[in-house]
């Protein structure tokens, strides 16, 4: 786990050397026909705990990264969004454990963005793609195509209400509607309590805010054909898992360049599920862990 942590945080401090270099910061706009957005993260989580029927796991840390680049060509109706996305969470669980190690996803993102109205903008996305619980099996019967339905109304330029829904038929719960709200309180502070990253944020340079909130993760997979044999649980072979957590801490956000956003992040994660609802085999939280994130994330 060690090494793997190593490795994700090699691999971000490349992408922050090659998109805060100043020839493609300066050159950007110039060179690059597209517009787009990207983000790039690692988040290490401590020590925690689940437990099932007296069963305890004990003592297991994580590692979740992900990749994430869309396109946003414009258009007569509004802006496509065409992009796609990689997110692996590993997990240093004991010898034993009838939990996977690892779960990941590759998906397409295919979505647009409309404006209705002078008060009125929507968004309609979908990132269909395999998801899986192992460790570099994918297969086209781990196929998915989650997708989110939101908009938001402009009430005025400091405030805006958000309404919208997921759905996931692979999911215990298939549709879940949210509601949240988007509001410049003062010069520097804003609220932007919108899931799944609910925040509050302070300006405290033109460059540096400074912000404390919440991360909010539900994601469905598929074990393999043979993970319940291999765990003495027959009924888990490529049974759907429902993973959720819930991360609250405070950050950092540092512009380092016109396109480019560096964000740290440390926490503590109070919550966290594995549920394979379809098998009737739940591991719910009992010991929470103290995790730290860093990433990059803009547009171009």
């Amino acid at each position: 786990m060690k090494m793997s942590v190593l490795r994700s945080v090699i691999f971000v401090s490349a992408l922050l050397i090659f998109f805060a270099g100043p020839t493609f910061a300066e050159e950007s706009n110039g060179f690059w026909p597209l517009s787009g957005e990207f983000s790039a993260d690692v988040t290490y989580v401590g020590e925690g705990d689940v437990e099932r029927g007296g069963k305890h796991v004990n003592d297991f840390d994580e590692i979740d990264s992900d990749i994430r680049v869309v396109l946003t060509p414009r258009f007569k109706l509004g802006v496509l969004r065409l992009g796609a996305e990689w997110e692996r969470f590993s997990f240093g669980l004991p010898d034993g454990a009838a939990l996977p190690n690892t779960m990941q996803s590759f998906s397409t993102i295919i979505g647009l963005d409309a404006q209705l109205s002078d008060s009125i903008l929507i968004r309609a996305e979908t990132q269909p793609g395999l998801y899986n619980s192992g460790l570099g099996h994918l297969f086209w019967d781990d196929f998915n195509m989650p997708f989110v339905i939101g908009g938001t109304y402009i009430f005025s330029p400091t405030l805006q209400l958000i309404l919208g829904v997921s759905v996931d038929v692979e999911r215990k719960y298939p549709v879940i509607p949210a509601a949240g709200v988007r509001w410049k309180i003062g010069p520097q502070w804003l609220l932007d309590a919108v899931l799944p990253t609910p925040r509050l944020q302070y300006e405290m340079t033109r460059n540096v805010s400074l912000y404390a909130g919440a991360t909010i993760t539900e994601a469905t997979f598929r074990t393999d054909d043979e993970f319940g044999d291999s765990h003495g649980i027959p009924r888990l072979n490529h049974a759907v898992l429902t993973y959720s957590e819930i991360r609250t801490g405070a950050g950092f956000d540092w512009k380092i360049s016109p396109i480019i956003t560096f964000t740290g992040e440390v926490g503590y994660q109070p919550y966290r599920e594995f549920d394979f609802y379809r098998a009737d085999v739940r591991y719910h939280h009992e010991g929470g862990a103290p995790y730290g994130t860093i990433s990059l994330h803009g547009a171009f």
